[in-house]
């Protein structure tokens, strides 16, 4: 088991939210509160810094308090944000998670430690594998997105490949995503 203050909590907020007609997901707003800033929240006791992953409105959330980290390779899709994240992440375990996560529910780093072989674990629900949504052993993390740069495949679940990660079932539970109307309706977005 991870201790609170070796994770890294990164929010995967650099998407250009094609889906909603190019609406940034980060500041949807549930209940008054900006989605990035509601999941940052929500890990304020299990994980010792948040790192954003968003390539704009950088004041915005600097004036929410958040750090965002800006991709350092563009074009990389989710990918990009993540080795962005690891590049910036200060702590021996990065916690991973898309800023359109509807509910991560309760006991979900405990989950991902307690399935971890070493490097770290990547989450399943009731709807399949949910590669985002991910824990990684920091170091390992680095030389993984390294060589899969490297051999220009930019796709989250190789790079998991790589480092063997198992698999975390949380059965009966599905972590949602805000990506159609629908979908922030379902949610209860305030602006839908």
């Amino acid at each position: 088991m991870t201790a609170r203050g070796e994770v890294t909590l990164g929010i995967l907020a650099g998407g250009r939210g094609s889906r909603l007609g190019g609406r940034d997901k980060a500041w949807l707003m549930r209940d008054g509160v900006p989605q990035v800033v509601r999941i940052a929240r929500r890990f304020e006791g299990e994980c010792t810094a948040v790192l954003v992953s968003a390539n704009r409105d950088l004041p915005r959330h600097a004036a929410h308090g958040l750090r965002a980290v800006v991709d350092r390779i563009a074009d990389r899709g989710p990918l990009g944000g993540i080795e962005a994240l690891a590049s910036a992440c200060e702590t021996p375990w990065l916690l991973t998670m898309p800023v359109d996560l509807v509910d991560p529910g309760d006991g979900l780093l405990r989950t991902l430690a307690s399935a971890s072989c070493g490097d770290g674990a990547v989450a399943t629900d009731d709807d399949g594998l949910q590669p985002l949504l991910a824990l990684y052993r920091v170091e390992a993390l680095r030389a993984a997105l390294a060589d899969a740069l490297a051999a220009g495949d930019y796709a989250v679940q190789a790079m998991q490949a790589r480092l063997a990660l198992p698999r975390a079932g949380f059965a009966g539970l599905r972590f949602g995503n805000l990506n159609t109307p629908d979908d922030l309706r379902r949610a209860g977005c305030d602006d839908a």
